[in-house]
């Protein structure tokens, strides 16, 4: 028995099929669910996926393709889980490979889970002395607002290692954007970076209120003091 089938059976053991139609409504009809809520998703996966432990990145893409063809939502989110627990046989070379998958049946809540996977890689080239930012220069600008999307939120969680100068930069390029997925983003990402840094995160906001939508705006400075 290979890998996907034994994941095919572990998550249809746990599968309620009263749940798939209210998932499937909460992702606007997009997509098709067995029914797998995410900590049951998550629990009858980590055996098979913690035993690819030193699997290679190449094939560790190729799992993940597979499992994006699925026709079920609940096994994108099992690549994604799998991508991000073996981050660490990731690297800069691999991201057109996932920036790609990102772009196929493309949504937020899988677009989001890469947006973290992508992040976690940039970030350990960051530390390695690389310059991780130039890898989302052409993301940012993309056509495809998904991959735009990515580029604005591959920052959160980094807090101290965050660009700020970058990150500012690509709020006011990705501002005129009528698209809700880039205006809310931008919010997010300045929500994100004032948690560690709110004085330079009120500034900014205040200087280039104007520029920026109201959402934006609002969810950037959603936890600030009033």
């Amino acid at each position: 028995m290979n890998l996907h089938e034994e994941l095919r059976i572990a998550l249809e053991t746990v599968a309620d099929p009263t749940r798939a139609a209210p998932m499937q409504a909460y992702m606007r009809d997009q997509f098709v669910f067995l029914g797998v809520a995410a900590p049951q998703r998550r629990l009858a996966a980590r055996d098979l996926l913690a035993g690819l432990k030193g699997i290679d990145a190449g094939t560790l893409l190729e799992h993940a393709q597979l499992l994006w063809q699925q026709p079920q939502r609940e096994y994108q989110h099992v690549a994604l889980d799998m991508l991000a627990l073996h981050r660490g046989q990731l690297c800069v070379e691999h991201l057109p490979s996932l920036l790609g998958l990102a772009r196929q049946r493309a949504w937020w809540d899988s677009v989001d889970g890469m947006a973290g996977i992508v992040g976690d890689v940039l970030q350990a080239e960051l530390r390695r002395g690389g310059d991780g930012h130039a890898h989302m220069d052409a993301s940012l600008q993309h056509e495809d607002f998904w991959l735009r999307r990515i580029a604005m939120l591959h920052q959160l969680g980094w807090r101290g290692d965050t660009d700020a100068a970058w990150l500012f930069d690509a709020a006011l390029a990705l501002a005129p954007e009528d698209e809700f997925f880039i205006r809310k983003a931008i919010g997010w990402a300045l929500r994100d970076y004032a948690r560690h840094a709110p004085a330079e995160v009120l500034a900014f906001a205040t200087q280039h209120r104007q520029q920026l939508t109201p959402l934006s705006y609002r969810e950037a400075l959603k936890h600030q003091p009033p």
